[in-house]
């Protein structure tokens, strides 16, 4: 596998990014070394959060959060998705397959031993992270959920398919803009800039192309017999599960629903519905950071 490394240099004097880097190197089945970056801020000894992003973002999505949860003490934890900012990035689409990020991410996970994990999780950050979630539910104490869910093929909404379209036929893929595009507020041109960061030129953002194609939609495509699995163990999960969908993303619009109506940790909980686009840690990190902290001091 030919891996790709965004420069150190694209990460220098980002917008209100002044985390250190860490990383943890993961193997692939054929012998791949990956390096994986994460951020980890806050106290050593606390019980972490765990922020999982998606596409095709990266860690700096959740940078107010971060922020906002390590002042009130918490730990934070922020990994990078393979092929996404500080990660590595494989250099062909075929190298990326939803069962390669979950078992990525499941030996980043294990290897670092994290555990007590309250999780917020949005667009992929959900797809894996609540794959990680039935994989290793031992792990985790509590789970936020937002605009995502865990697809089993059973078809895929309108603005999907347009995203899906897009995604698959724009000639140089706008990072930065389609962030911009999927929030309520304008992001400015550093924002926008930090987000095109991890991605020098076109080669790098095979991921990014292949994820929208990789949603378990329709019954032919891959993985939908391991979240039909993975829903198995999330339906026995009594864990505290809030959902924090926003009121203006049409691609996960009602998904709250069947979380709501699915896992039993979900039930008598304080679900709301943020202000926001598809990426609402933009438009609403503080009310994010409030359900965070709410969930783990019920759990205190």
């Amino acid at each position: 596998m030919e891996v790709l490394r965004t420069p150190d240099a694209a990460f220098e004097a980002l917008a209100d990014w002044p985390y250190a880097p860490r990383y943890h190197e993961i193997v692939d089945a054929d012998g791949t070394r990956l390096r994986l970056h994460y951020v980890d801020e806050g106290p050593r000894d606390a019980a972490p959060v765990l922020l999982m992003h998606g596409e095709p973002s990266w860690a700096y999505l959740y940078r107010k959060i971060i922020a906002g949860l390590v002042a009130r003490g918490r730990r934070v934890i922020a990994p990078d998705l393979i092929g996404f900012g500080r990660s590595d990035k494989p250099a062909k689409r075929t190298d990326y397959t939803y069962e390669r990020h979950v078992a990525w991410m499941s030996q980043w996970l294990t290897g670092l031993d994290l555990k007590d994990l309250t999780l917020f999780c949005q667009d992929w950050g959900g797809l894996i992270g609540l794959r990680l979630v039935a994989a290793y539910p031992e792990r985790f104490s509590g789970l936020v959920i937002a605009n995502t869910g865990l697809p089993t093929g059973t078809g895929m909404s309108e603005a999907f398919m347009a995203w899906l379209n897009f995604s698959q036929n724009v000639p140089m893929m706008p990072i930065g803009m389609i962030v911009n595009g999927g929030t309520n507020r304008d992001l400015t041109p550093a924002e926008i800039a930090a987000y095109d960061a991890p991605f020098p030129d076109e080669s790098f953002k095979e991921g990014a192309r292949q994820f929208p194609a990789l949603v378990p939609a329709t019954p032919e495509h891959g993985s939908v017999a391991e979240n039909i699995a993975a829903w198995k163990v999330l339906e026995r999960f009594d864990r505290p599960v809030v959902t924090a969908f926003s009121d203006n993303d049409p691609v996960s619009r009602g998904g709250d629903a069947a979380i709501q109506a699915r896992i039993p940790g979900a039930k008598g909980q304080p679900h709301v519905t943020l202000p926001g686009g598809h990426f609402l840690q933009e438009d609403s990190p503080e009310a994010i950071v409030d359900i965070l902290e709410s969930m783990i001091q019920r759990r205190s």
